[in-house]
């Protein structure tokens, strides 16, 4: 601040005067008035513009993880025995972004004219992609069934690197809506020749190879070993679901520019601002075979923590910032088996690529990490129950009056967590053990109490063993489909809902219950950390379109009004 002020200067001026006397000198004082411009300064603080724009955005969604597979992530984090946390507070990378940005909620459910109240990934992540209402099962596309510019779009076109990492498949519902428009989720072979051809993606690192190459792969030698050529191992090129001959791996390489990467050396090799991973021939290895290949280093994939830090690694090169989703996905797999120890495992995983995130944003001013969910799946949750009652002890209270403690209903004792910490193998593990063509018609009660005490934590009687021979009906092959005593329209999966029945009968040994096969419309936890003026708006309840439209404004990439 400058204020002026007037200063007034004396001057003293001599004269002389004579007369006709004498002579003599006279001094005359004479005041002049001087006016002179003086800057005073005075410092004022002000506070910088809040930042509404960052250069970055990481979004990181763990596919069905709703506010109680945070919880059970929580839980097992600060209060299992033998919690794998090992800092001082047994802090996720969650808790980490909460504690240093803002925690929100979403609702999710398809918007606009021809709206519902439950979401599937495809319509979730096209809602999460372009800010605008979508209808269920589709791809990149609004609920009217026009193609819309996702942020990743947005971003490519503004100079910015992108990328797209996924423990699923590549072209699986939510990736592919960030990089493809397409009618419907199933078009995978579809999805994975657009995201090759259109050049939006510069780093693309998951599963699902097999819409990547030939339909003839098991019967032609030459294909299998122009692929082998490349590196790729033959667990990856095993089978194919392409209808046609195209080979969009090599068409990647030779026509579009990507390095190729199939294995966890592979990756940590590559050196290119242009990579194509794929690391599995369908989905990647899952939470618990991942915890034990990494307990004895034997892992051949990467884990979803080393796809996240090569991308970061590549994609930060670009010096106008980048956009980069990163998908858990199997948490939503493991939700619709009904597997609680299973999801478990996902958790940690996904939030071991959270750390990771945080560790490479937490010191910068321009970029906005949002962690959120598609939906919740499973309708889970640990709840108390009449089995395995406590029994009666002392405890040394004044206020016990001679009492003994014995609550009427078994809450769940925190072991509880290091047990489905501890299972060793998936529900899909346990099926596949009494029959790989899930063809269970001749599958013996004894099979299925073998597979289940194989692969679980928990003994079975036989007589809980045999309800897994308790069938509904058949599917177009004939074979038996699993029938369930509670909510059996909302197992739509055929044999793969027999997954959910071992879940049924376990459930009493784990203090968990489930709800459904499917999704459920519950809100979902929305974690924003970055810059304080961009992460304060989503500390509030709101909507997945309104998640992103906020991240498109916060990069700049709105359109005019």
């Amino acid at each position: 601040m400058k204020k002026k002020l007037l200063a007034v200067a004396v001057s003293a001026v001599l004269l002389t005067a004579c007369n006709d006397d004498d002579t003599k000198t006279v001094e005359v004082i004479k005041e002049v008035e001087v006016v002179k411009e003086v800057e005073v300064v005075k410092e004022v603080e002000v506070a910088p513009k809040p930042v509404t724009q960052v250069k970055n955005i990481i979004l990181m969604i763990g596919d069905g993880m709703g506010a109680q597979q945070v919880g059970l992530l929580e839980e097992y984090a600060r209060r299992a025995p033998n919690s794998t946390y090992n800092s001082k507070d047994n802090q996720t990378a969650l808790s980490k972004l909460a504690n240093g940005g803002h925690l929100g909620l979403s609702l999710n459910a398809p918007h606009g004219e021809n709206g519902s109240l439950v979401v599937d990934s495809a319509c979730s992540a096209t809602q999460l992609a372009t800010g605008k209402a979508a209808g269920s099962e589709m791809i990149g596309l609004d609920d009217q069934g026009y193609v819309i510019e996702t942020i990743l779009e947005k971003a490519k076109k503004a100079g910015k690197a992108t990328g797209l990492v996924s423990d699923t498949r590549l072209t699986h519902a939510t990736p592919a809506a960030f990089a493809a428009h397409q009618p419907h989720r199933s078009y995978e072979p579809e999805i994975a020749v657009e995201m090759v051809e259109s050049g939006m993606v510069d780093v693309m690192l998951s599963g699902g190879a097999r819409v990547f190459i030939p339909s003839d792969i098991k019967e032609d030698a030459a294909d299998q070993e122009v692929l082998a050529n490349l590196g790729m191992p033959a667990s990856v090129y095993k089978k194919s679901k392409r209808s046609d001959d195209r080979n969009v791996v090599v068409e990647a390489k030779e026509q579009h520019g990507y390095e190729l990467a199939f294995d966890k050396a592979q990756l940590a090799d590559a050196d290119t601002n242009k990579l194509l991973g794929l690391f599995a021939n369908s989905g990647m290895a899952d939470g618990i075979a991942y915890r034990d290949c990494k307990a004895d280093n034997s892992c051949t994939q990467p884990s979803l923590k080393e796809m996240t830090v090569k991308a970061l690694d590549i994609l930060s090169k670009d010096e106008d910032g980048f956009f980069l989703m990163i998908e858990g996905g199997q948490i939503d797999w493991a939700g619709h088996a009904n597997d609680a120890g299973w999801m478990l495992n996902e958790l940690l995983k996904f939030d071991e690529a959270v750390e990771a995130v945080h560790e490479w944003a937490k010191e910068r001013t321009d970029t906005l990490v949002v962690v959120t969910a598609d939906h919740e799946t499973g309708s889970f949750g640990f709840s108390y129950s009449s089995h395995n009652k406590p029994e009666a002890v002392d405890l040394p209270g004044d206020g016990m009056q001679g009492k003994q403690y014995k609550p009427k209903f078994n809450f769940g004792g925190l072991e509880l967590l290091d047990i489905l910490y501890g299972q060793k193998g998936t529900f899909y593990d346990v099926i596949g053990h009494v029959n790989g063509d899930y063809d269970f018609s001749n599958s013996t009660d004894k099979e299925w109490q073998d597979a289940i005490q194989l692969f679980t934590p928990y003994q079975v009687t036989i007589d809980e063993a045999a309800r897994m021979n308790e069938f509904n009906g058949y599917n177009s092959d004939n074979v038996p489909l699993p029938k369930f005593d509670d909510f059996s329209d909302f197992y739509v999966y055929g044999t793969e809902d027999y997954t959910a029945k071992i879940g049924r009968i376990v459930a009493k040994q784990q203090n968990v219950v489930w709800g459904t096969g499917t999704h459920t419309a519950a809100p979902v936890p929305v974690y924003a950390f970055g810059p304080e003026g961009v992460t304060a708006q989503f500390s509030t309840l709101q909507h997945h379109v309104d998640i992103g439209t906020k991240m498109i404004k916060a990069l700049g990439l709105a359109d005019a009004e």
